[in-house]
């Protein structure tokens, strides 16, 4: 018989144990945050070519977790009611984040060009784009299904870990790019 996942449930469990079930999560998204920021730190020397890339940070960060999210956030509603399943939502999802990573990255370079005049940083700014939004829905169904394995409740536990993991991501694969296109 498998075993039970535990699931949160603020109308039935104490705050007590809400925050007990909640804060492994969120402590490993601290200690992973931490990560970032010194991940960020090592690419100074790409930040320092051009300003302008940091700017782009948060924009690129946000779309990522905001695709991932919701691909995370139907799965997970669909697995509650045993309609999930892994390969199909890991082939559409797919598809659905090349579609919005093509289309946002297509919006955007336009705006990014005629703002700052500078082709490098358009490139840079829309092939990330492109890159960590079609790589989001895998991100998010994968650390959803690894926790669902290890029997914890992945709305929980798998939010948390997903963003930090995607910003994470997202900010290696948006610096690499700036790096070969800038240096």
């Amino acid at each position: 018989m498998p075993e039970k996942i535990i699931l949160a449930n603020d109308n039935t469990e104490s705050v007590k144990f809400l925050f007990k079930l909640r804060l492994p999560s969120l402590i490993a998204g601290l200690i992973l945050g931490i990560l970032l920021s010194f991940i960020i730190s090592q690419f100074e020397h790409v930040i320092s070519k051009n300003i302008a890339i940091v700017f782009f940070i948060p924009f690129i960060v946000y779309l990522a977790s905001a695709v991932g999210t919701q691909t995370q956030a139907i799965y997970i509603r669909d697995l509650k009611d045993g309609q999930a399943s892994f390969k199909k939502y890991l082939a559409k999802e797919s598809v659905l984040g090349i579609f919005f990573g093509l289309i946002f990255a297509l919006i955007v370079a336009p705006i990014i060009f005629v703002w700052f005049k500078d082709i490098k940083l358009t490139i840079t700014v829309s092939l990330a784009l492109f890159t960590v939004i079609a790589s989001a829905p895998l991100i998010s169904l994968i650390v959803v299904k690894l926790f669902q394995l290890e029997h914890q409740d992945p709305a929980v536990v798998a939010g948390p870990i997903a963003a930090v993991i995607q910003d994470t991501v997202s900010v290696l694969i948006y610096t690499l790019i700036a790096a070969a296109i800038f240096l």
